[in-house]
């Protein structure tokens, strides 16, 4: 019996495999509108251009936010006096002022100097510059 179902089974399964397989349809390829596609192209390319100058510009308004000092106001020194507290020293218009900073008390002048601190000579050099990108640039450029 079992030699009978293998043989039928055999048969049916090797006439299902040399039966020509169904064609399908033939669908011509569809045309390609060049006129189309170079505008999608050239939206995709002014696009990817304006968001590389929005960055760029971006960029700018966020060093000039984080660019310590003025030109009308100069911190000369600042020194911490607890965890969140600290005493600075600012130059207003020629005028030296200790002023206190707090979170919770925001700003208070501690005292008006009538006679002006000496300013070091050395300070430019201990406080950290902000290097602006084209120095990184210049700094990576080949000779």
């Amino acid at each position: 019996m079992r030699r009978t179902v293998a043989a039928l089974a055999g048969g049916f399964l090797s006439c299902a495999l040399m039966a020509a397989p169904v064609a399908a349809p033939v669908v011509a390829p569809a045309a390609v509108d060049s006129g189309a596609e170079l505008i999608r192209v050239l939206i995709s390319l002014l696009g990817v251009i304006a968001l590389i100058f929005f960055v760029g510009w971006l960029s700018r308004r966020a060093q000039v936010r984080v660019r310590p000092g003025g030109r009308k106001i100069r911190v000369i020194e600042s020194m911490p006096v607890g965890i969140k507290e600290k005493v600075m020293l600012l130059e207003v218009g020629g005028t030296q002022i200790l002023v206190g900073a707090s979170p919770t008390g925001g700003l208070r002048t501690l005292h008006v100097l009538t006679t002006p601190v000496a300013d070091d000579a050395t300070p430019a050099a201990a406080a950290p510059t902000i290097r602006g990108f084209r120095d990184v640039l210049n700094q990576w450029k080949r000779p």
